[in-house]
């Protein structure tokens, strides 16, 4: 029989072969991807006009039109979250309406993204006569937010230590004050890494933006209409393999996967270095 130190050293090693392994699928996948997609990134493919059936087409409108629905689904999404955080973490009891809003939020984050495609062209598409638009893409896009926002602020603000709070209603400070100025600043890393996944993922989404955003892209760049067209990235990589007629489709589709990885790696360092000095600084270290 293994010693207590050698049963030790062999799980230890099988941690790390898992991790390694995690490590290596995740280089491959995304080597693989930036190999075949590099190639392809000139500027006038970054910043040209798409093209249904001419050769050396660009993505600039659909690059614009990722970001634009993404800041828009976040500007809907993140007041009702953080507020229905802030109210389940601080206010809240525990009582039948609370756990009626903690099994909705779960219940909407398990609904397949299909599933909320359908509900966005039914509701904004049809029965609000928005058409295929980015207005339409964004709301919808918001339902997709919502549960896990809800849920990672709700949880960043139960880890801050309670006398935190205790401290700051000692020296006479309303709840409110004390949930604004102590409770969120230290609840803010975890709010961002949330943030950062949420918009990870809604970059990548085509299921939602295929049924209520569109195939189609304004020929004007930047167009803010928020009834034009909204093509993404992401759906334009599918268009351009499912339906698209251009000769050269599968070097713009694996340009489009290579900028789409790129653009999603850059916007999470954008926040998740911030998140990593707001919680030395909230620790106290001076580095």
């Amino acid at each position: 029989m293994l010693s207590a130190q050698s049963q030790n050293k062999m799980a230890t090693a099988i941690m790390w072969l898992a991790g390694m392994l995690i490590l290596l699928i995740l280089v491959a996948f995304l080597g693989y991807m930036l190999i075949k997609g590099l190639p392809v990134l000139t500027w006038d493919f970054i910043t040209g006009q798409s093209s249904d059936i001419n050769a050396g087409g660009g993505v600039g409108a659909q690059l614009f039109n990722s970001f634009y629905i993404l800041g828009l689904s976040m500007l809907f999404s993140l007041p009702a979250a953080v507020g229905a955080g802030i109210y389940l973490a601080e206010y809240a009891g525990n009582n039948r309406l609370t756990n009626m809003i903690r099994l909705s939020t779960e219940s909407l984050a398990t609904v397949p993204s299909i599933v909320l495609a359908l509900f966005g062209m039914i509701i904004f598409v049809n029965m609000f006569g928005m058409g295929f638009s980015i207005i339409g893409g964004s709301l919808t896009l918001m339902l997709l937010n919502l549960p896990v926002l809800v849920r990672v602020t709700e949880e960043s603000i139960r880890t801050v230590p309670a006398y935190y709070r205790e401290a700051s209603l000692a020296l006479g400070a309303t709840k409110w004050q004390t949930i604004w100025q102590v409770v969120l600043p230290n609840a803010m890393p975890g709010i961002i890494t949330g943030i950062t996944l949420t918009a990870g993922r809604a970059l990548g989404e085509t299921a939602i933006l295929i049924f209520t955003a569109g195939t189609t892209v304004s020929r004007s760049m930047p167009d803010f209409n928020v009834m034009a067209g909204g093509e993404t990235l992401a759906v334009h990589m599918w268009y351009v393999m499912a339906v698209g007629l251009v000769p050269d489709r599968v070097a713009i589709a694996d340009g489009t996967g290579a900028l789409l990885i790129i653009t999603i790696l850059i916007f999470n360092l954008m926040f998740t270095l911030p998140s990593k000095y707001i919680q030395r600084k909230m620790a106290g270290s001076g580095q």
